[in-house]
């Protein structure tokens, strides 16, 4: 069996490198690689686009529909990691354990999830479409993501000479973040979820917290029967488990240099009030390890390999 031949389109930035390390020592992949000449020659790009078996794409999104309209074979299979696709027809929405793996596993055009996105769905998805949560619910998302998810640009803000900021900052004020869409139709939400995205300083990390009254949830829920349902849907995964916390606090980095994901049910004793929480590492499950997940899958290859668990 030959190798598959893998182009990482931006393999530069930080997601990734991220990916070339999760490929790094494994056999059966051979990388198409351009030095800095040829990555601004349009024409070696569009060979390189051509010639492999997979491209994942690393890029802006104007880049990434660039790359994509290069693309003039019917055989490279695509796996984009921007924002370009998320909710676009024609593209699925690589969150095997939300979409279903076997779809997944037979697309060739393939959307990785936003960092937050993956966070939301894990939690919500599974319980709209169990009846627990209704289509029509008002939800809310609160999350904090390490720094390094606003790309080169803000881990410079964080790390760069003399800089000093902020302990904590909220962004998104104008409610129009890029991540809703996607968060709204793959939820199966007629509304969309109001979205409060922060960042801490701190490299990597993630906490998404869905904060919820019992009157958002079908008759009887309980922190018990959330839990359950959460941990039927995710039985045997060995990327996204169901976890108890007893302490009362939950760490931005639980999971950081990690592509595992974890997902916490709290509620208060008067059973009216609940917490639905996920902790990921936003390079991780929330992008570069959730796009080698999907190269395994479409390439036939272990679900896991390569990932950090």
């Amino acid at each position: 069996m030959s190798d598959t031949n893998i182009f990482i389109d931006g393999a530069a930035g930080t997601t990734g490198l991220q990916i070339r390390e999760r490929l790094e020592g494994r056999s059966g992949f051979t990388l198409i690689t351009l030095d800095d000449a040829q990555r601004k020659d349009p024409a070696a790009k569009t060979q390189a686009l051509n010639d492999a078996d997979v491209v994942i794409l690393c890029l802006p999104d104007d880049a990434a529909r660039e790359s994509v309209s290069l693309i003039r074979n019917d055989r490279t299979r695509v796996i984009d990691a921007s924002t370009a696709h998320r909710v676009a027809e024609g593209w699925t929405y690589g969150l095997p354990e939300v979409i279903g793996r076997d779809v997944v596993a037979a697309a060739t055009r393939i959307s990785n999830p936003g960092c937050y996105p993956t966070g939301f769905l894990a939690l919500i998805a599974p319980l709209v479409a169990g009846g627990a949560i209704s289509s029509q619910a008002l939800l809310t998302c609160n999350a904090v993501s390490g720094y390094s998810g606003g790309g080169k640009s803000m881990i410079a803000d964080y790390e760069g000479e003399g800089v000093s900021p902020s302990a904590w900052s909220t962004y998104a004020l104008t409610l129009a973040h890029k991540h809703v869409p996607e968060m709204q139709r793959h939820a199966g939400l007629a509304h969309r979820p109001i979205f409060a995205p922060s960042v801490a300083p701190v490299y990597s990390g993630m906490i998404v917290d869905v904060p919820i009254h019992a009157a958002q949830l079908a008759k009887g829920e309980t922190v018990a029967t959330l839990r359950e349902r959460l941990a039927t849907h995710y039985a045997g995964s060995a990327i996204i488990t169901v976890g108890t916390h007893e302490a009362g606090t939950l760490s931005i980095e639980l999971l950081a240099d990690t592509d595992a994901m974890r997902l916490f049910v709290f509620g208060d004793a008067s059973g009216e009030q609940f917490r639905l929480v996920a902790a990921l590492d936003n390079l991780g499950k929330g992008a570069s390890g959730a796009a080698v997940q999907s190269l395994n899958l479409i390439t036939g290859r272990p679900e896991t390999e390569g990932l950090r668990l």
